[in-house]
């Protein structure tokens, strides 16, 4: 996740980065016992090749394509990622409305990885708004300097936990006008809370949710505003939060920001931007992460049906 709110680095601080039908194949799905790297890339590999023709057709006169057509696309899409991430949730480790809310004002530049990796002993420490309202600074910077912007972000931290002891009597409000209040919390981070928290349908708009959304020329606009305003009109409310988690789910694991595995896509039949990355399906199954790559996921502590295998421990490798 990244920021929707500036956040200026102080002086001296340093950011840490961490080191068709055929697309519906159940062979796609992850698995504990399969390859998922392996089963996600033999069943694109027949509509790559399909895409490609469709793709080379389309750049030759084809007329542009109707709104009706691309929500029509859109929505088929949505369906396809459904099939193909049954298990797409957030992907930073939280108990309550709380832990997400202060999670994702940390994710802001960094990973969920590192992210999850560093809350358990903030949270440790400091479990409630109140406890973390009445922190010393200086303490809380150093357990989440792995995060980077830490000064900055402990100032945020600290000051929506003020605001949540003082105004809201210790409790994370649910609502969106009350949440973009809080010191740190932009639209994105809110429908973050909203969506996973409490249940309020929300599209996040993060840089991968932005990036796909373009590139399947759902919308034009980079304002992450008129994008979340623009893709709520094609989908149904009750999808927003889900179609969030596919999108980004997607958007880490197969279409890359500089290298799309497009040859290992198994919704590659329905992407006008088929060949922006590595069409060779052996060359493009190397390019998955996470579950679709054999890698371990971002959270520490995974859901029950998240068939891949739970991220490490910091220090632990």
């Amino acid at each position: 996740m990244h920021p929707e709110k500036a956040t200026k680095r102080p002086a001296g601080e340093s950011v840490k980065r961490p080191a068709g039908k055929s697309a519906r194949k159940p062979a796609v799905r992850a698995t504990a016992e399969a390859k998922p790297a392996a089963a996600a890339g033999a069943a694109a590999a027949a509509g790559a090749a399909a895409a490609a023709g469709a793709v080379g057709a389309a750049g030759a006169g084809r007329k542009p394509e109707s709104r009706l057509a691309m929500v029509r696309r859109a929505r088929r899409i949505n369906r396809e990622l459904a099939e193909l991430y049954p298990y797409a949730h957030p992907e930073l480790d939280f108990r309550n409305p709380f832990e997400l809310l202060v999670a994702t004002v940390l994710s802001a530049q960094t990973t969920d990885l590192r992210v999850n990796q560093t809350t358990p002993a903030l949270f440790a420490a400091y479990p409630t708004p109140e406890d973390m309202a009445a922190a010393v600074p200086e303490e809380m910077e150093e357990l989440i300097r792995p995060t980077g912007f830490f000064r900055a972000k402990t100032k945020s931290l600290i000051g929506l936990s003020v605001a949540l002891r003082d105004e809201y009597g210790g409790e994370v409000p649910g609502r969106l006008a009350d949440l973009v209040k809080l010191p740190g919390v932009g639209r994105k981070t809110a429908n973050v809370v909203l969506g996973n928290a409490f249940g309020v349908p929300g599209i996040t708009v993060d840089t991968h949710f932005g990036r796909l959304v373009r590139r399947w020329k759902w919308t034009e606009q980079e304002d992450p505003e008129k994008v979340e305003a623009e893709i709520a009109a094609i989908f149904p409310k009750s999808e927003w939060t889900m179609l969030s988690h596919r999108v980004v789910f997607h958007g880490r694991r197969i279409c890359h920001a500089r290298k799309p595995a497009c040859g290992a896509c198994p919704i590659a039949p329905l992407c006008p931007s088929y060949g922006e990355g590595e069409t060779d399906p052996e060359k493009a199954r190397k390019l998955l992460k996470y579950e679709m790559g054999g890698q371990p996921g971002q959270r520490l502590s995974p859901p029950p049906d998240y068939p891949g295998k739970p991220a490490p421990p910091l220090g632990a490798g």
